[in-house]
């Protein structure tokens, strides 16, 4: 090993090279740092909630809603035909029809109800599944409404059975679609039931006012099922007439129909003949002729009376008779009588 080397290693080793303090304590240091603007902000966020919700309650004090001004707002949207064609859904329970507000309906009387907040929080997601909040709040009166739900990241079919999401657009859209029925009741516990019904009474009577039941119409009705999987027979099946013969009382009930199947409140089978009930069960009406026709029955076959008295002995076999006593054709044996070999005894 040259001089110059042994040299240099015996300095190294009597003098070691020496660290500051500020070097050695360093990444604690940064960790500290780290910690402490993370909490700052947070802090920060949490003061900033505060205060915009004392915000509005304070604006909500010093101008309260006029509810009769309210109230006409919410029946002039209720007389837009664009509202009223979107603003009730109708899902059979029971035998029984049962018709109510939808999602876009609940949103309107919200939004001219006045004070308050809504909406729907994707809290987290974990485990291939979102926690969702929503969420309705009457800042003016301090009712709230919240429900906070499990939304799993799966796509349920009957025909591809369940496929698991990573599309962040397609979790976005299940979670929305999810979210929507939550919010729709939650705006419905903090909004007076008889300013509802006054909404539901307005868009009844602008449908009827407005129903058209023209080609036009009669095309998006069409169009409208079709991405159900319902055909036009199975319509005018249910309607028992021809699609162009179609009433503007059965336009509205089947617009109220499409706008339940595509809220998720019913499905298909349950108003349409021919289409696989949600449980894989056979089509309705495929089965057996007669479903076709609910009031008729299938005959039965007709019975016998019993006798009565003595019960009659079961009469024996009659032997087969000898061949040549048959006077008509018809009544001969199927096999000749004879031996094995075909020859016919005398």
């Amino acid at each position: 090993m040259p001089g110059n080397a042994i040299l240099s290693l015996r300095k190294l080793l009597l003098h070691p090279p020496h660290h500051s303090p500020t070097d050695r304590h360093k990444p604690m240091t940064q960790a500290l740092t780290t910690n402490q603007s993370t909490g700052a902000l947070v802090q920060t966020e949490s003061s900033r909630a505060i205060q915009e919700v004392q915000a509005a309650m304070v604006i909500a004090k010093r101008f309260p809603r006029d509810e009769k001004s309210a109230l006409d707002r919410i029946l002039n949207a209720c007389s837009r035909q664009s509202l009223a064609e979107q603003a009730l859904y109708t899902y059979g329970r029971g035998g029984t029809d049962i018709s109510g507000p939808s999602i876009r309906l609940a949103e309107a009387i919200a939004q001219q109800w006045g004070n308050l907040q809504f909406g729907i929080r994707e809290l987290e997601q974990r485990n291939g599944e979102s926690t969702v909040e929503a969420f309705a709040w009457d800042v003016e009166t301090n009712t709230r409404q919240v429900k906070i739900f499990q939304v799993p990241h799966v796509r349920y079919s009957k025909s591809k059975g369940n496929t698991p999401l990573s599309d962040p657009r397609d979790i976005y859209e299940l979670v929305a679609n999810q979210g929507s029925r939550r919010l729709r009741a939650c705006i419905l516990g903090v909004i007076p039931g008889d300013i509802v019904e006054e909404a539901v009474r307005q868009c009844d009577a602008t449908l009827s006012a407005s129903a058209d039941n023209g080609p036009e119409a009669q095309k998006k009705i069409l169009e409208a099922f079709k991405s159900h999987g319902v055909t036009k027979e199975q319509i005018e099946k249910r309607i028992q007439r021809r699609i162009d013969a179609i009433t503007p009382a059965q336009v509205i009930q089947l617009r109220k129909i499409a706008i339940s199947i595509r809220d998720g409140m019913s499905s298909p089978a349950d108003w349409f003949e021919g289409i696989a009930s949600e449980s894989g069960g056979k089509p309705v009406g495929d089965s057996n002729p007669f479903d076709k026709f609910p009031d008729t029955v299938p005959p039965e076959p007709e019975k016998q009376p019993a006798k009565r008295g003595k019960k009659e002995e079961p009469k024996p076999e009659p032997e087969a008779p000898a061949p040549g006593m048959h006077d008509n054709l018809d009544e001969m044996p199927d096999q000749p009588w004879g031996d094995e070999e075909g020859e016919v005894k005398p």
